[in-house]
């Protein structure tokens, strides 16, 4: 079970959950997919509503990682999502508040 309060969001794939969170490496590594060049710039990406289906997986793949799962953004590629795209969505966006929110917020 995901502990929200260290910025953990669970996430099922294929029936298995699994903890997801934005750790300061899944950041770096989400920057450079999506080549930002800092995590201002990576925060205002999405606050500002520039997102698409390949950066919401993206920021799956970087909390999936940061979760401990050694697998590729490819392995994602024909996984079910419990909850389908719209459910990917809302992990994603929950990863990135988790990540950026303030303690207790």
């Amino acid at each position: 079970m995901a502990n929200p309060f260290a910025g953990e969001v669970e996430v099922t794939l294929d029936g298995v959950a699994h903890v997801a969170r934005l750790t300061l490496g899944a950041l770096a590594e989400l920057e450079a997919t999506l080549e930002e060049p800092s995590l201002i710039a990576l925060a205002e990406r999405f606050e500002g509503g520039r997102i698409s289906g390949r950066d919401i997986l993206a920021v799956i793949v970087a909390g999936l990682r940061g979760g401990g799962w050694q697998g590729r953004a490819e392995d994602l590629r024909c996984v079910d999502v419990a909850g389908g795209a719209a459910q990917a969505v809302r992990v994603a966006a929950e990863l990135l508040v988790r990540a950026f929110a303030p303690p207790g917020a």
